[in-house]
């Protein structure tokens, strides 16, 4: 795992925002994440949602940003039903990675999912050692492993994770 010598993100003034997909370097950070995802993963397995499919009606998209205006990562929120939504488009910028970026955007979805009225969060990630941080991550907040959701079917390559708020 990457671990930055830069201060975590708590002591850089992160900004997180609910963000229209405009600025080109969020389009980057989401080829970078569905690269990543192509490169573990093969293309039936691969749920990543591209940028305009982050930009339906259903999706919440936050973007995380420190003080001078680097882009450090971003998460999503797609409404699955009245109180169900999935976790979608969690990443980190390669150089944010150790900082607690992921631990900020993913505090900031579970706020944002409660706001909504949600009350149920599911997430569909891989299973590889390549996810270890992710797992890890989600574990720490309250997720537990589940079976399929909304039209996902069992796979080798995916791991399905669930939690009530």
């Amino acid at each position: 795992m990457h671990t930055s010598t830069l201060p975590p993100v708590a002591a850089t003034g992160l900004r997180l925002r609910l963000d229209d997909l405009s600025d080109p370097r969020i389009a980057a950070l989401l080829e970078e994440h569905l690269a990543d995802m192509r490169r573990v993963s093969p293309p039936e397995s691969v749920h990543a949602l591209d940028l305009e499919r982050l930009k339906r009606p259903e999706v919440r998209f936050w973007t995380a940003w420190d003080a001078s205006g680097e882009l450090l990562g971003c998460g999503a929120l797609k409404r699955l039903s009245g109180d169900h939504a999935e976790l979608k488009s969690m990443r980190t910028a390669t150089a944010a990675r150790g900082r607690g970026v992921a631990r900020a955007v993913l505090n900031r979805l579970l706020d944002d999912a409660r706001d909504q009225g949600v009350r149920r969060l599911s997430l569909e990630t891989g299973p590889q050692d390549f996810f270890a941080p992710a797992h890890a991550l989600y574990r720490s907040a309250g997720f537990e492993a589940c079976g399929p959701f909304e039209g996902y079917v069992e796979d080798p390559y995916s791991l399905f994770m669930t939690r009530t708020l």
